[in-house]
């Protein structure tokens, strides 16, 4: 718009209204969060002081880190992809087999497919399944069982949670019409889900497959780290031996590999969904 066309009639300057003030929520929200995250930094002793301390110490580690050990990532037969294969191999399974059970978890747990006394206590279940977090899993079957086991047990049933819950979403808001079509024709549950169900959510199931396979890759690292198996265990390992050059190059390719499976992943639920 022109200058010309802002101007009112005999060239005067339209005047601009006053802004109004800030809220008097919007300064206590404020406020209040500042003042909790004083409390909150006040109550654990929350001090830089240690990190200046410690800088010399720190400095040392990343100049070791900055030239990575690049024969670790090279050379095929390290234990660098041994243990990546061993972290992948833990993904795969523990995606496969909890989103298989999260299938029959969800149809279990929506009301659309389920009876209400089945539905009303599944729902429940779903939850506290999701109320733990996957390393509280590991931490329980480290206990007990040795190797990768504990991570496949513990992301198997951290993705049970996660894809029993978003399918079952899915489930509540498929198209009621094919379910009344088979209603009238005394279709059973069984053969309402295969036929009605299970069609319609599947690419939103598919994209929750994927989704979870993310997830899992990222945390089957960190379960490593607390002896349920996988390239964590690795880290740990040149982490307690000072052998920051070895560390920086699982460091890196733990980036690539993740990267590349976000993208990947990103792609085929566009597609998908």
């Amino acid at each position: 718009m022109s200058q010309a066309t802002l101007e009112r009639p005999g060239g005067q300057r339209p005047v601009r209204p006053e802004q109004p003030p800030p809220s008097p929520l919007l300064v206590g929200g404020v406020l209040g969060a500042v003042a909790i995250t004083v409390v909150a930094g006040w109550a654990i002793d929350f001090s830089l002081a240690p990190v200046i301390e410690q800088w010399p110490m720190l400095t040392s580690i990343l100049a070791e880190v900055v030239r990575p050990e690049w024969q670790e990532i090279t050379d095929p037969s390290s234990r660098l992809w041994t243990a990546l294969m061993e972290t992948a191999a833990i993904a795969v399974i523990a995606t496969f087999v909890g989103s298989l059970i999260a299938l029959g978890v969800a149809l279990l747990g929506s009301k659309v497919s389920a009876p209400p006394a089945v539905y009303r206590v599944i729902k429940p279940v779903m939850s506290v399944i999701r109320s733990l977090p996957d390393m509280a899993y590991a931490l329980v079957f480290v206990a007990v069982v040795t190797g990768p086991l504990p991570g496949i047990l513990a992301l198997t049933i951290f993705n049970i949670g996660i894809v029993a819950k978003l399918t079952a979403e899915s489930i509540d808001a498929v198209d009621p019409g094919p379910l009344e079509a088979l209603d009238a024709a005394g279709a059973t549950r069984w053969q309402r889900a295969r036929a009605a169900i299970v069609p319609q959510i599947l690419p939103n199931y598919a994209s929750y497959v994927l989704y979870v396979f993310e997830l899992n890759v990222r945390a089957s690292v960190v379960l490593g780290a607390v002896g349920a198996g996988g390239i964590g265990q690795l880290i740990m390992l040149y982490f307690n031996r000072a052998d920051y050059a070895r560390l920086a190059a699982v460091v890196i390719v733990i980036f690539v590999v993740v990267v590349a499976i976000d993208l990947l992943s990103q792609i085929l639920r566009r597609r998908l969904v």
